[in-house]
């Protein structure tokens, strides 16, 4: 039985993935590299420590890699982050998690300032009992570092009854390194079958499907 919930934000809870990856195309494109969206796309979910790899050589990451993640950090505040909407009943299902007295820790490759506007934009600041961000984290997802802050701020809760709810394999990857289960949901793009084969044990359609069928859901 579930008896504490680790969620994912980005495409779990609000509709951001599409925003984050163009504001990594327009801050690629700011210092001479064009990178395209879905490729940027795919990558979202993952800090930019695992992000950049993906685009630019060592030496590169080196040179300017600082610089870019602040002029995405830049461009996804300035053109982004007002555009951004929470998924169906989030609130709901936090407030019948919140009902059960079950803790809720919120895990995302996020900045600290970022994930402040997430929780508002969710409605779920005052239903949640902690957070974990990239500030919280040596190395962001598919790397367990991030779950493992979030498992440390549950204390003495068996891992095999706390779940984790994320929209990408990076979630699961992540969470499988510490011996979590892993939910996912559609809503971030990936396929049921690429949640699957990462790791996750049971995929949503979204959300409000886990809020659908919750009773069933806390039991499993």
């Amino acid at each position: 039985m579930i008896e504490a919930f680790i969620f994912d934000i980005d495409g779990t809870l609000i509709d951001s993935v599409d925003h984050h990856a163009e504001a990594w195309v327009k801050a690629f494109r700011k210092f001479g590299r064009e990178i395209k969206f879905y490729e940027a796309r795919r990558q979202v979910g993952k800090g930019g420590d695992q992000f950049l790899p993906e685009f630019l050589l060592k030496k590169e990451i080196k040179e300017f890699g600082k610089l870019l993640e602040e002029e995405r950090g830049a461009i996804f505040k300035k053109e982004f982050l007002g555009k951004i909407k929470p998924f169906a009943k989030v609130r709901e299902l936090f407030e019948k998690i919140k009902t059960d007295n079950l803790p809720v820790v919120l895990a995302s490759s996020a900045k600290s300032d970022e994930l402040k506007a997430y929780k508002k934009i969710a409605r779920v600041e005052d239903l949640i009992e902690d957070e974990t961000s990239a500030d919280d984290a040596e190395k962001s997802k598919p790397e367990p570092d991030i779950f493992q802050a979030a498992l440390e701020k549950l204390g003495a809760i068996d891992k095999k009854n706390i779940v984790v709810i994320g929209d990408t394999a990076y979630d699961a990857e992540a969470a499988a390194k510490i011996n979590l289960k892993t939910i996912g949901v559609l809503t971030g793009g990936w396929t049921e079958s690429e949640l699957l084969s990462a790791g996750c044990s049971e995929v949503y359609p979204d959300v409000s499907a886990i809020l659908a069928d919750y009773r069933k859901f806390i039991k499993s």
